[in-house]
């Protein structure tokens, strides 16, 4: 089957550098807005595991799906202009949390997103006038600018989807190394051969793995984040020496090296962890399942 003509001005608007003035003003304001960083944490769902953004959409969205519904029924009147008001202010946390994420993505990503930002958000001034103009009797008027909202909101989860799934925003980038890494105990090398706190890459199998040696202890994770699937030994390490020491990548996540747990977002799925042992003078590696 072929794709949809409308994919092709999509895959333009990726690599529209137009853009790019107006991306980086407003990312100054959300980078000045996402603090503290528990606030930004909580917006990017680091608490629930996954992102928070695509869940909370949903109660805006099912409400205005369902006005648009009433308002093609007689005497549905009062009941459509409380489901508008209630998707009025549901959205104002759907609108943190997607602003939150799309200032954590790649700049291919972030044109999509402000266009996706646009429509949803057009979409809100619309439906806010909507619940105005319903109360003062321009019911008409208001299911029009409703209706309007309604193709808006539509454009804009396509592009929302487009994001998700074709530009895998929010998707875990790490989640295939469970898949392909073999089974039992695989060597990566002498131990006299790692540098003692300063991390190193390795490869076993054709993944490439994230080394840190503190004295006895070498603590292994997958060599990929799964944020946007960027190196963990392209990050800056912090705390050597230490058991709590980890590492921050560039969109700004940080994993604890000996867990792999997140500590900050706005990565939500820890890092892939492997045990590891020593062997003689060799250090073997084994997939971590729990």
């Amino acid at each position: 089957m072929r794709e949809l003509s409308i994919l092709k001005p999509l895959i333009a608007l990726e690599h529209a550098a137009a853009l790019d003035p107006v991306i980086l003003k407003i990312h100054g304001v959300v980078d000045a807005l996402l603090k503290p960083r528990a606030l930004e944490d909580a917006l990017h769902g680091v608490p629930a595991g996954h992102a928070v953004h695509p869940a909370i959409v949903l109660v805006p969205a099912g409400t205005w799906i369902s006005a648009a519904v009433l308002d093609a029924l007689p005497g549905t009147a009062r009941a459509s202009r409380i489901l508008v008001g209630v998707g009025v202010v549901a959205a104002a946390p759907a609108i943190l949390t997607g602003w939150a994420d799309w200032a954590r993505t790649r700049r291919e990503q972030q044109r999509v997103g402000i266009v996706h930002a646009v429509a949803n958000e057009s979409a809100w001034v619309l439906y806010a006038a909507s619940w105005f103009l319903r109360g003062r009797d321009h019911e008409a008027l208001g299911r029009t600018l409703a209706y309007v909202g309604f193709g808006l909101v539509g454009f804009g989860g396509y592009l929302g989807g487009h994001l998700g799934y074709r530009q895998t925003a929010g998707a875990n980038h790490a989640n295939a190394v469970l898949t392909r890494f073999p089974e039992g105990w695989r060597t990566i090398g002498l131990l006299a051969d790692l540098p003692e706190h300063e991390p190193v890459r390795r490869e076993v199998a054709g993944e490439a793995l994230f080394v840190l040696r503190q004295g006895g202890r070498v603590d292994v994770l997958a060599d990929i984040s799964t944020h946007l699937g960027e190196p963990l030994t392209d990050g800056v390490f912090e705390d050597p020496g230490h058991a709590a020491a980890t590492i921050t990548t560039a969109y700004g996540s940080v994993f604890d090296i000996g867990t792999g747990e997140v500590v900050h977002g706005p990565a939500t799925a820890p890092a892939i962890r492997f045990e590891s042992r020593i062997n003689g003078e060799q250090v073997e590696v084994r997939l971590h399942r729990p």
